[in-house]
């Protein structure tokens, strides 16, 4: 019985058109997701002539496969015309037997990178090259069969892209509450408002070690917990916070969140407090405070220190904020708290959406069996 998958070489050519006259600026990278991103190259006294250009609707991809995990860095062009390095692949399909975005959603399936990675070959670096492309399989239905797959996709991304704005819309909402906040209001000393805890793990009697990122959340912590003494480590009750008083080591950020979960242990070298009258000052609405990018500005602007800088407990009750009305802490807090529920619904959708490809593959094959 003759297969009914087709050759992908019969219908994909390369293209290697170089920006010799310089004219194309744009230089571009590729990520295992499957998208062109910002090149992080240091591009300093480096000619862009020998790169080649890559124009839209046109794929790239870089067949050295051994250095990205389970994925193959590949991406297809829906943007401005860009150029990318001299070692990338650049090729092009012939749109009257196959769609661009057809083939791509094909691409992007987890099967495509598990096949790649298997028939890549080499001693010193695997490679997935051009020829090895071209003996890639796939069912190819009529163009009027490829396009319901591909709109159907497409209305998905872009409901789910039109969700993203709204987010964005929301954002800009909680942000502006607060700048209003700031310039109309009396700033007072967060010191009277808030009290240290010093709570230790005497009784061993809680082992949910916990670190505190850069991003301002709490997440697990690396250290090995079966060859520490937990009995000096901290507890932090749900709505107490904990910071890293030393900030030389975090960049441009102070580790400081809120706990919202259970309660668990941290280091002794951790800061922890509460707030000592919550019907005053919502924790909530102080996180959103801390979460601003101007208090990580000013934590490290007061941080003191020669070894090391630290922002320590007395640093931290110097802060002044706008605390205002209960009622007004309140509404803040609900529209943060419905921005921060849709933005995980997006992160839910666009992997619903990511996890579509391959299903909508497979209706292909079953179609054409």
């Amino acid at each position: 019985m003759k297969s009914k998958l087709k050759r992908l070489g019969d219908y994909i050519k390369p293209v290697d058109e170089r920006n010799r006259d310089l004219e194309v600026t744009f230089l571009r990278g590729i990520a295992t997701s499957k998208q062109l991103i910002e090149s992080n190259a240091n591009m300093s006294g480096v000619s862009l002539s020998n790169y080649k250009i890559v124009k839209p609707r046109q794929f790239v991809y870089t067949s050295d496969t051994s250095r990205r995990g389970d994925k193959i860095a590949l991406a297809f062009n829906t943007g401005d015309v860009c150029v990318v390095s001299s070692i990338y692949t650049v090729f092009q399909v012939d749109e009257n037997h196959i769609l661009p975005e057809f083939l791509f959603m094909w691409f992007r399936r987890p099967e495509f990178d598990r096949y790649a990675r298997f028939h890549s070959w080499g001693s010193a670096r695997e490679t997935f090259d051009w020829s090895d492309m071209c003996e890639v399989r796939l069912p190819i239905p009529d163009i009027d069969e490829q396009r319901k797959f591909v709109d159907l996709y497409n209305a998905l991304v872009k409901n789910q892209q039109a969700y993203e704005k709204s987010l964005s819309d929301l954002q800009l909402i909680c942000d502006s509450f607060l700048e209003d906040l700031k310039n109309k209001l009396e700033h007072q000393r967060l010191g009277q408002y808030i009290e240290q805890s010093d709570e230790r793990n005497r009784d061993l009697g809680n082992d949910n070690l916990r670190a505190i990122s850069v991003n301002k959340k709490f997440m697990e912590s690396r250290s090995d917990k079966d060859k520490l003494n937990l009995s000096g480590y901290k507890l932090i009750h749900p709505r107490q916070f904990g910071y890293v008083t030393v900030t030389s080591r975090n960049g441009d950020k102070i580790s400081v969140a809120i706990l919202e979960e259970t309660d668990c242990i941290v280091s002794s070298t951790y800061c922890v407090f509460g707030v000592r009258d919550t019907t005053l000052l919502l924790p909530e609405y102080l996180y959103l405070w801390f979460k601003r990018s101007e208090f990580d500005r000013y934590a490290r602007f007061h941080s003191w220190g020669s070894a090391r800088e630290t922002f320590d407990w007395a640093d931290m009750c110097e802060v002044k904020l706008p605390i205002p009305d209960i009622d007004v802490q309140e509404s803040i807090v609900a529209i943060h708290h419905t921005l921060e529920t849709r933005k995980r619904l997006n992160g839910e959708l666009k992997a619903q959406i990511q996890n579509l490809c391959p299903v909508l593959m497979r209706g292909v094959v079953e179609s054409m069996a």
